[in-house]
């Protein structure tokens, strides 16, 4: 056995089983605290609620588990188990065209991973969703809502495949840079079209109907000197009981998106404070910020990946018999999810800054840190969420603060 091959099975087995560790170092953090009350959620929480919270977040990390472990057996056999070598050459004999061939392969690996995922998705939403009280879908609309987004990243898969693929074609030595400026292209190109193509057909957009609320959001808005072109309400509860709000679209697309469920289970107040929290983020460019860090990587990445390409080195060291590029993007792709390990707790760490960053302008905003840390209190019960995170877990999957240390951040505001 080739020292790097086994070498780079032994990282992915390495970095698998070190996430599997902090997941169950997570589960023990939460269950050593028990019930114990948080100072910030005394009198808003009892304790049949942190056992109902503490036994969804360890029915999902064990369920995390079962799937993520058949997940990782099903990788090992095809990239290490010669599954790889055997598809690449079943797609070489075909005798495509370049394009075509490559079209091919990807899009039946997509469609792999999309049915096989199927029976952990159905588990996941109709068993613990279930028992939990969050799911309100029916199998009709999971069954729609399927093979609605198959088709799409069919589409837009394929798009983006016979694009990419021409243009390695069409510019063998720099065909790094053109794929770079296209994705980006493309992607830009998609937030304006989102939220007008795709978006409707899952859910049900309609202009919010109180007027007092529109006007007062309408107003915080350009406070902050944006201009909402659209406040919409979404049918979020014919899916899940879960609760939200979000910006979609980008310059004249622009619009806020508030859950159903929000706008039935909390105050005007705490509404608005939950909004400002997200116009937090467009007035400090966090949208922005994150492209262009993620675009910088995504230009540096590509160049790598064109320079290793060139060599026949990744198909030598994984027994790869055809000698196609596809197969090299799919290596390649493998070896960069072991490494981005050790780049998540970097992106979390700037992603909890940019949420502390907005939850700062919304006290800016609103000068009302009460409803803030009242909202996210409601936000945390109504979503069950773990309140005592292990803070290596927090570190590595954390993309917002714990809700605890958001609360305690904003209510040192209505203190200074």
């Amino acid at each position: 056995m080739n020292p790097y091959f086994f070498l780079i099975l032994c990282l992915y087995i390495l970095k698998e089983t070190f996430e599997y560790l902090v997941q169950y170092l997570n589960l023990k953090h939460m269950q050593k605290a028990g019930a114990k009350i948080p100072p910030e959620f005394e009198g808003r929480i009892d304790e049949a609620l942190m056992k109902k919270t503490q036994e969804y977040e360890a029915d999902k990390t064990k369920f995390g588990f079962v799937s993520s472990i058949f997940d990782n057996a099903v990788t090992i056999a095809f990239i290490f188990g010669g599954l790889l070598n055997i598809y690449n050459s079943w797609a070489a004999s075909l005798n495509l065209s370049f394009i075509a061939a490559g079209w091919l392969f990807f899009l039946l690996l997509i469609y792999a991973g999309e049915f096989i995922s199927i029976p952990f998705s159905l588990y996941g939403t109709f068993k613990i969703e279930n028992k939990y009280g969050f799911n309100t879908m029916t199998l009709k609309l999971w069954i729609s809502d399927f093979v609605k987004s198959l088709v799409i990243s069919t589409i837009m898969m394929s798009l983006m495949i016979i694009s990419g693929l021409w243009l390695i074609k069409w510019s063998p030595d720099y065909w790094w840079f053109w794929v770079w400026g296209f994705l980006f292209l493309f992607g830009i190109f998609m937030m304006y079209i989102s939220p007008y193509v795709i978006e409707p057909l899952f859910n049900k957009f309609s202009p919010i109907e109180d007027e007092s609320l529109k006007e007062r959001i309408i107003a915080l808005a350009e406070k902050a000197g944006i201009h909402a072109g659209r406040i919409l309400r979404i049918d979020a509860s014919k899916r899940s009981r879960h609760t939200n709000a979000y910006f979609t679209g980008i310059g004249r697309t622009k619009r806020i998106v508030l859950y159903d469920t929000l706008l039935e289970g909390m105050s005007r107040d705490e509404i608005l404070a939950v909004l400002a929290h997200e116009i937090g983020h467009w007035k400090k460019k966090h949208l922005l910020k994150t492209l262009i860090a993620f675009e910088m990587f995504s230009l540096i990445a590509l160049y790598i990946s064109f320079r290793l390409i060139q060599s026949d080195f990744l198909l030598r060291l994984f027994a790869i018999d055809a000698n196609t590029i596809v197969a090299k993007f799919v290596i390649l792709g493998f070896i960069s999810g072991i490494l981005s390990l050790a780049l998540q707790p970097v992106m979390n760490f700037f992603s909890r800054r940019h949420e502390r960053q907005a939850d700062n302008v919304s006290f800016e905003l609103t000068k009302d840190a009460e409803s803030m840390a009242s909202a996210l209190v409601k936000l945390s019960k109504e979503n069950l969420s773990n309140l005592y995170p292990h803070p290596l877990y927090v570190a590595l999957y954390y993309s917002h603060p714990p809700v605890v240390e958001r609360i305690r951040h904003i209510k040192r505001f209505s203190i200074s």
